[in-house]
């Protein structure tokens, strides 16, 4: 999957839009919550509740699977593009990820 599929798939979610809250770094918002961050040559999704739940997957894909800086004790991880990871699991990821994101929003926010 190419960095711009994963752009439009991540969009085309309902009430999904794009942001850049940091100069270059583009992201996907739900309800005015991150659900994807869409940096460069991989993305940052929530692969889990918890540190412990997260790692599952990058010990699964060690090197193409990181622990996302700064917010990876919350479950968040970054996927590599290079093709090491399916690209029918990454729509899964992104689809996990904006669930978490839509389930802790308050009604009047859910799309």
């Amino acid at each position: 999957m190419t960095h711009e599929e994963l752009v439009a798939y991540a969009l085309a979610k309902p009430g999904a839009q794009p942001d850049e809250p940091w100069e270059g770094d583009l992201v996907a918002k739900v309800g005015g919550k991150i659900f994807a961050f869409l940096g460069g040559e991989g993305v940052g999704l929530k692969c889990g509740p918890d540190a412990d739940a997260a790692a599952e997957l990058r010990d699964r894909y060690p090197g193409a699977v990181t622990v996302s800086a700064y917010i990876g004790r919350y479950g968040w991880n970054v996927v590599s593009l290079d093709g090491t990871v399916p690209d029918d699991e990454l729509r899964e990821l992104v689809d996990e990820s904006y669930a978490a994101i839509v389930a802790k929003l308050p009604r009047s926010k859910r799309p």
